[in-house]
């Protein structure tokens, strides 16, 4: 036979006992109730899997999903990934509530293809067969599987089953392949080790590729492995794509370390949350409202887990009604923006409802307030722009780096870059980091100059005798925290645009200079003359209050003037000299270490002519500005670059 020329999944759907796995075993000979239970019972407990080659060489896997109500929620898990569904009904019973259900489900987690399939035909005669028929076309009138072909079949005499899989061919020939492009995910259906493989996982590949070899992560538990060996529908490949039925062998993984319900894709491609954002309907046919906070069962992918459903836009939810919900959950998943999601009870369990994912990795949010509405409202576009725009706005100075925007937007490649150039370009988006691809909205940036440009305004007016705010005060300004990388970035951006004066430790707006009163000129000047006068034997800070009778903050702001100004030198915390001092002082010891090659404390305190009280803050002072390096009690002359 031919190689397959496409692939594609299929999913049975239906009540208990209406024949689902033995249709499949009719239309592709594989028997998927494999477990001794489910022999004994004659029920289908687990998923169970089978393939088909169909006549056009188009490849089908089969997942056959357990039709008992306690065991829907391995329905729901079978049903993530499936192209096509197989609504399977008895003829001798018609719709039954599990019918439903599993509808409903296929319903909510968006499977759009279907094909209706009347089994047991055997078993009735053709009166009772048609008041079936007419009443399974009202069933499904106005659900995805209006309009859909109807097989009547029976798996125990075998007529209708060639019929079927030709109307499959027929189907499967009409659709699209899964591309491969995007992120790699297989959510975990089973787990299980074999003797001289390890362990094993199975999965439908939901997006993406992976080959063997190839590094992956298993989500929640960030353990990281390799590709040992991979499987498609039994057979032994080197690479898996998109809507491949598909087992991973595991290099170095022990089974214990992996559960159903886990996600395998690349490392670092996916975020795990405790929370998410969702747009969530209440179907019709639930009996009576939800309210805010209700416990429930949060179903998507293979995942199950308990949670507490947040409406935060309402007090209660009716049935038919959709809202902005956000998702608490008792263990975190790791999802992308738009998959879907099944809610179920807690107790009795029954599907409440479902929709998809907006954000799956939001911060808390407060329930009732005008812009966490606005900011759902504006997740539900499919813009990507739109959506990248506000994931950027919402996280402020936190950034959003381009991986977090692939799971926030469900995109990669050039889709996501095109969308970042175009808001780049723009100026609506500004890259803060080329090498992590960072970035920042437009906004967060205006909303920091504007907080800079006032906070400087403030601190010019109250400290009128300084030349600029130290930089290490301005973070302080603004709620919540920044790195100092993304702080010194916006610094420089305002002072390029000149917004702002930067020096070393300061900052200042432009044109703003000092302006002295008449007492304060006078007062600058006997500071000025005071440490001229004093040479190399200046007065502490306390000497100098004393001697100028002056208050004590008041001389702390000018002698900060006068050092930002460079008429004196700080040394140590009370103690400043004359520049010109300090300046030529620094030129005698420069020659004499390069006539000496070295100088000990003694020959310094000959040359200054100075107590210890000064000698050491100023050997200490040269060792700081990187003019001489101290070896034991001698100092040398430090390398120049």
């Amino acid at each position: 036979m031919a190689e397959p020329l496409k692939q594609f999944i299929l999913g049975t759907a239906g009540h208990i006992d209406h024949g689902k796995t033995s249709l499949v075993k009719a239309i592709s000979g594989y028997d998927t109730d494999r477990l001794k239970e489910e022999k004994l019972r004659g029920i289908t407990i687990e998923l169970g899997f089978a393939a088909l080659d169909l006549p056009s060489g188009i490849h089908l896997g089969i997942v056959d999903v357990p039709g008992h109500e306690k065991f829907v929620k391995h329905m729901v898990a079978g049903a993530t990934g499936i192209d096509i569904v197989a609504m399977i009904i008895a003829a001798d019973e018609g719709v039954m509530p599990q019918t439903r259900e599993h509808l409903d489900i296929c319903t909510l987690l968006g499977v759009q293809q279907g094909i209706i399939v009347l089994t047991k035909i055997d078993a009735v005669d053709e009166e009772w067969q048609e008041l079936v028929i007419d009443d399974v076309r009202k069933f499904v009138s106005g659900t995805f599987l209006e309009g859909a072909p109807m097989m009547l079949v029976s798996s125990l005499t075998g007529e209708g089953i060639p019929e079927l899989v030709q109307s499959l061919d027929t189907l499967c020939m009409r659709l699209s392949e899964k591309k491969p492009s995007g992120l790699f995910r297989l959510p975990a259906d089973r787990v299980f080790t074999m003797k001289g493989f390890g362990t094993v996982i199975t999965g439908t590949m939901i997006s993406g590729k992976i080959s063997v070899g190839e590094p992956v992560m298993i989500y929640p538990s960030g353990i990281t492995t390799k590709v040992r060996g991979l499987q498609v529908h039994d057979k032994t490949v080197d690479e898996a794509t998109a809507g491949m039925r598909t087992a991973i062998n595991f290099q170095g993984i022990e089974k214990a370390a992996v559960n159903r319900g886990d996600v395998v894709a690349r490392p670092d491609s996916l975020k795990t949350s405790y929370m998410l954002d969702v747009e969530f309907n209440l179907l019709k046919s639930v009996e009576k409202q939800i309210k805010s906070r209700a416990r429930v069962r949060f179903h998507t992918g293979t995942a199950e887990t308990p949670c507490n459903l947040v409406l935060l836009d309402r007090e209660s939810l009716e049935p038919g009604q959709t809202a902005p919900v956000q998702i608490r959950l008792d263990t975190p998943v790791a999802c992308l923006r738009n998959d879907r999601f099944v809610i179920r009870s807690y107790s009795p369990v029954r599907t409440l409802g479902g929709g998809r994912i907006l954000n799956p990795a939001p911060l808390k949010h407060k329930r009732f307030k005008p812009e966490t509405i606005d900011h759902f409202h504006i997740l539900l576009t499919d813009d990507p722009e739109t959506l990248i725009s506000e994931h950027a706005k919402h996280a402020a100075f936190d950034e959003v780096s381009y991986s977090d925007l692939a799971v926030m937007t469900s995109l990669s490649g050039k889709p996501l870059d095109n969308a970042l150039q175009s808001l780049m370009s723009k100026h609506i988006l500004i890259q803060t980091d080329k090498d992590a691809r960072r970035y920042i909205h437009q906004g967060t940036y205006e909303d920091f100059k504007s907080t800079t440009i006032n906070r400087l305004k403030e601190f010019h007016s109250l400290n009128p005798l300084k030349n600029g705010m130290p930089k290490g005060e301005l973070p302080s300004s603004f709620t919540g925290s920044f790195s100092a990388k993304l702080f010194n970035l916006m610094l420089a951006m305002l002072a390029k645009a000149n917004e702002v004066i930067l020096s070393e430790n300061f900052i200042r707006l432009p044109g703003y200079q000092v302006t002295l009163e008449a007492d304060q000129s006078n007062l600058k000047k006997k500071f000025s003359n005071a440490y001229m006068q004093a040479g190399l034997q200046p007065p502490s800070v306390k000497e100098l209050i004393a001697d100028l009778a002056v208050d004590a903050k008041e001389t702390k702001n000018m002698l900060m003037l006068l050092v930002n100004e460079g008429t004196i030198v700080k040394v140590k915390d009370d103690l400043f000299f004359n520049s010109k001092m300090i300046s030529s002082l620094k030129e005698r010891l420069i020659d004499h270490l390069k006539s000496n090659g070295e100088i000990n404390t003694p020959q310094f305190k000959d040359m200054t002519g100075v107590s210890r009280k000064y000698c050491i803050p100023l050997l200490e002072y040269f060792d700081a500005e990187n003019i001489t390096i101290r070896i034991g009690d001698i100092r040398k002359l430090r390398k120049q670059d």
